[in-house]
């Protein structure tokens, strides 16, 4: 006699596995435990199979009736439903998208926070929606180049080829686990245009410097994001260092930020010495950001840095516009007045954490060199301040140390 709705919900667990029988095979397993399993017998080349069809009630006496009319015309067809679902399953294991975000939890440990954000925005929004639901296997160069020539449409050139190249981390993943013969994007080259990578605008004119930082101080916005913008300058690191630093990476009374390598574009610890005026920053902030993770929080969560086009849409608001002054240009503005003060070359590049290709120089930065570092950084602050406070242009001193 066919099951009823009643009949399930009333099911009694016993001490073994119970049996319900509907019809055409299918029949309810009420378990020791409680569980109702779904299931459905059948025969395939003369063997006696079994498989699953859900759990009560997540599926209904209608659905399972439904799942099982599907299984018995596959094995009217000559197939048999268990292989068929296993292929279905490896199916799906092998799209790209299963690939992408296999290959993204396998490596992205290892990243920067900022560079996972931009690999999972640049696949999550331009490729996923598009190609995500295929199998890597059948994708071919020409699939690939209509998803990025959307890109290049809207004039994002840049990121177009950068996509590009994690699609192509992608393939080569999936080649290497067996799920793909070849990487297609090999066959991409030349196919888009050449991107010409811009420079960050920076202000680099010692008096449009001292400018700026007065029209900082005075910057009417969000208080958290007015310290940003002070202590950018100080610290001249990168933005995504700069708004995803915390609290717990900072010793104030030895006045000293110590970033993780796994925040760092070059994957190695840095250590950023505070001048006098960075530690004032720091101690008016606190009591705002300080009981929590992020000295800059989203103003969404606290549980979040703030936006990466936090500073940049503040400088935008001060009437800097982006060719004109960006938060990365603040890396270029002490590189650039540090330099034409005579600073050693070692300490700047070092302090910021720029790769070294020269194995004597590399060797040098490991060994950090924190005490002229110091001795720059609260220089470099003391100058801004006679910047900003109008003062007659005067060189910083700049005691040269090793080699220059």
């Amino acid at each position: 006699m066919p099951l009823t709705d009643n009949t399930i919900r009333n099911a009694k667990p016993h001490q073994k596995p119970v049996r319900l029988y509907d019809s055409g095979g299918l029949y309810l397993e009420v378990a020791p435990s409680g569980g109702k399993w779904w299931r459905f017998k059948y025969r395939f080349d003369g063997k006696e199979k079994r498989i699953s069809l859900g759990t009560y009630p997540e599926t209904s006496l209608k659905e399972a009736r439904e799942k099982r009319d599907h299984a018995r015309k596959l094995v009217a067809q000559g197939i048999d439903p268990s292989a068929e679902r296993k292929a279905t399953k490896t199916a799906e294991s092998e799209t790209f998208e299963a690939i992408y975000r296999e290959w993204l939890e396998k490596f992205s440990p290892r990243w920067a926070p900022s560079h996972k954000e931009n690999i999972v925005r640049r696949i999550e929004k331009d490729i996923l929606p598009w190609l995500g639901a295929r199998p890597i296997a059948e994708l071919k160069a020409a699939d690939l180049l209509t998803a990025l020539r959307r890109i290049e449409a809207r004039g994002a050139l840049e990121s177009a080829h950068r996509t590009k190249q994690a699609c192509g981390q992608v393939f080569r993943y999936a080649v290497a686990t067996g799920r793909a013969e070849r990487d297609p994007t090999a066959d991409l080259r030349g196919a888009l245009p050449p991107s010409t990578k811009k420079s960050f605008a920076a202000i680099t004119d010692p008096k449009d410097v001292g400018a700026l930082l007065r029209v900082i101080d005075g910057y009417e916005g969000s208080f958290i994001v007015r310290c940003a913008l002070r202590l950018a300058p100080l610290v001249f690191v990168r933005p995504g260092e700069l708004r995803q630093a915390e609290w717990s990476e900072f010793d104030l009374e030895r006045g000293e930020w110590r970033i993780p390598g796994s925040k760092m574009k070059m994957k190695e610890p840095h250590i950023v010495p505070l001048s006098r005026q960075a530690l004032v920053i720091l101690e008016e902030l606190r009591p705002f950001t300080g009981t929590g993770r992020y000295l800059f929080p989203s103003e969404r969560s606290r549980d979040r840095p703030m936006s990466d086009g936090t500073v940049n849409a503040a400088l935008r608001r001060m009437g800097y516009g982006s060719d004109v002054m960006t938060g990365h240009g603040f890396r270029t503005t002490a590189c650039s007045i540090l330099n034409e003060q005579g600073w050693n070359r070692d300490a700047i590049e070092r302090q910021l954490s720029h790769a070294e290709r020269n194995k004597v120089r590399a060797a040098y930065h490991r060994a950090e060199h924190l005490p002229e570092r110091r001795k720059m950084m609260q220089a470099w602050a003391d100058y801004l301040d006679s910047l900003k406070n109008g003062a007659d242009i005067i060189p910083l001193s700049a005691p040269q140390f090793g080699i220059r």
